[in-house]
């Protein structure tokens, strides 16, 4: 990808190059995943993980490739117009790849993982017990306006977990993400029609434990 352009400002030029930096050295893709689409029924049926990961994800996917090629385009021209155009596209669609990569590996089939050591310490430090913090992500995920998601994450400065929501498909980037329920009415709608609070309390019971843990001790032990 060409990140050139004597004719684009400086600070625009660095905006649209840093786009790059989360895909350097491979076109963005589908993730496999590492469970069948029926795996994580009742909690989410396989036909909406059908639609969601083959259809919905791959959008994404497709959606952000373009960009990033009409972005290279117009990087190597000085098209400062084309890049100012484009910035709200990327972000969206490069987004919406990277929350649901993270979201798929958040899952598993039901009872396959439990809370790891570091992770129940971390939970009790920050919320007492695990009960307590589902009730107040589940809340909080729910109140989500519109279309986005919930995430638990860690904060790097207070070394505490936290809870945090995002709008659309913008990512989490004030914590490193540990665990996100996607609320979108296309991951529920099929199951649970517009019930969210439903399907938020279902999702506590496929939640890939082990993968909360991992990353969890790789940001602490940076």
């Amino acid at each position: 990808m060409h990140v050139r352009g004597s004719k684009i400002p400086s600070e625009l030029s660095k905006q649209s190059a840093a786009l790059f930096s989360a895909y350097s050295g491979a076109k963005p893709s589908l993730p496999d995943l590492t469970y069948d689409y029926g795996a994580l029924e009742p909690a989410i049926s396989a036909e909406t993980m059908t639609l969601h990961h083959s259809k919905h994800h791959n959008t994404y996917v497709t959606n952000l490739n373009v960009g990033l090629e009409k972005l290279d385009t117009a990087l190597s021209n000085g098209d400062v117009g084309g890049l100012i155009a484009l910035q709200g596209a990327i972000k969206f669609n490069g987004g919406g790849h990277l929350n649901h990569t993270l979201f798929w590996e958040n899952l598993a089939p039901a009872g396959s993982t439990s809370v790891g050591p570091t992770t129940e310490k971390a939970i009790e430090a920050a919320f007492g017990d695990l009960e307590t913090l589902k009730t107040k992500m589940s809340a909080q995920t729910v109140a989500v306006q519109g279309s986005g998601w919930g995430w638990l994450g860690y904060n790097t400065e207070s070394g505490l977990l936290q809870i945090a929501t995002c709008p659309n498909q913008d990512p989490l980037q004030t914590l490193v993400p540990l665990l996100g329920i996607d609320v979108w009415e296309h991951a529920y709608y099929v199951d649970y029609r517009n019930v969210r609070p439903d399907y938020v309390k279902s999702i506590w019971n496929v939640v890939n434990w082990q993968t909360v843990e991992d990353r969890l001790v790789a940001a602490t032990t940076k």
